[in-house]
């Protein structure tokens, strides 16, 4: 533990957990939200993964001073997105007899098995983060989607300039970011570039992120080099974080083509990045996507559909440029992360307060 991250002597009355060594999209969340919430709100963090948040606590002084009265006499509030850190809460709360409220953050759009919805069950609140989530468990207490930070990602002053600093000799970019993988959709991605880009020089595209199947990629590079796409299509690897902030300037249109999603983050920061998007019907998509407004959809996982939904914004790229301007505007109006912030802190207050009703979950349609 770092001297920044050395507890004070009192437990804030809100922990949040991230109980995992790796770094994954979860441990992003924690590392994106905390601090803003630690500009309205004492937090402290129980966090094995090396984030180095301010406010970090080792779980035995948790343990130790969860038996000291909060700041009002109210519970506290152990907020959990883990199955580990439901179970570690259960433990403070229920093993120890500590004064704990439980909330658990949901993002999976799909059932849960018997065993993990039981431990679910055990908590004082659930926040799914879209519709979509909440339609598979067997309650929820409120949703609130992921936001991106709009000051975090912005657009280029001159995103003609932007492109042409990439290196790739087009006057427009398709930008994929992510996990490189089947169920990413990277190879549905690949095929539809193959079908619409020859005949459209003035496009390129690059795919950002981790591969860890050399078969698979190096398989879809023979199809891009068989489509004498090589010198406009390529692949960056996986990128340090500022270097995604450059490419997503970079971006016109931000595809998204996975087969299967938990929530989906890359189109709002490719949309607050001046880009729009269009993304498959996974994860949280079909609540972001707005026709006319942000992006464009088409169905998961067919590639001659993608390519069909993309060709009519290849012969319009004033257009496209238009729409990106258009999802920033809806991004920075509605998916911020302070917006994600303030509905979390709603629910810490009212869940403080006494406890909350379960709401039977929406029913989704898609």
């Amino acid at each position: 533990m770092t001297a920044s991250a050395k507890p004070p002597g009192r437990l804030p009355d809100i922990v949040v957990a991230n109980q995992h060594a790796r770094f994954t999209g979860v441990s992003a969340t924690v590392a994106a939200l905390v601090p803003l919430q630690q500009e309205e709100r004492e937090i402290a963090v129980v966090d094995t993964g090396g984030l180095g948040l301010s406010g970090t606590w080792p779980l035995r002084s948790v343990v130790r001073a969860g038996w000291s009265a909060t700041s009002d006499g109210r519970p506290r509030i152990w907020h959990a997105r883990r199955d580990v850190e439901m179970l570690t809460g259960l433990w403070l709360k229920y093993g120890l007899g500590q004064n704990w409220r439980l909330v658990f953050t949901s993002a999976a759009p799909r059932r849960h098995g018997r065993v993990l919805r039981g431990i679910m069950g055990r908590m004082d609140a659930i926040i799914a983060t879209s519709e979509r989530a909440a339609s598979h468990l067997d309650w929820y207490t409120t949703v609130v989607p992921h936001g991106v930070d709009t000051d975090d990602f912005t657009p280029p002053p001159d995103k003609a300039a932007a492109v042409a600093t990439s290196g790739i000799p087009a006057r427009y970019l398709i930008g994929c970011f992510g996990r490189l993988r089947e169920s990413k959709g990277t190879d549905l991605a690949v095929e539809a570039l193959c079908a619409t880009l020859p005949d459209r020089p003035d496009w390129g595209a690059f795919f950002t992120g981790l591969a860890k199947d050399e078969s698979y990629i190096s398989d879809l590079k023979s199809k891009i080099e068989s489509a004498g796409l090589s010198d406009r299509v390529r692949f960056l690897g996986d990128l340090e974080a500022e270097a995604i902030r450059d490419w997503y300037r970079r971006t016109d249109i931000l595809l998204a083509a996975s087969r299967t999603e938990g929530f989906g983050l890359t189109p709002l920061e490719g949309m607050a990045s001046g880009a729009m998007a269009v993304t498959s019907g996974a994860g949280y998509w079909p609540e972001l996507i707005r026709p006319g407004v942000n992006g464009a959809r088409f169905a998961t996982g067919d590639a001659a559909d993608l390519a069909r939904v993309l060709s009519p914004f290849l012969d319009d790229p004033n257009h496209v440029r238009a729409l990106g301007l258009s999802a920033r505007t809806d991004v920075v109006a509605h998916h911020s992360i302070r917006a994600e912030v303030a509905g979390i802190h709603d629910l810490y207050d009212r869940l403080r307060a006494g406890p909350l009703d379960r709401r039977d979950p929406p029913t989704w349609s898609g």
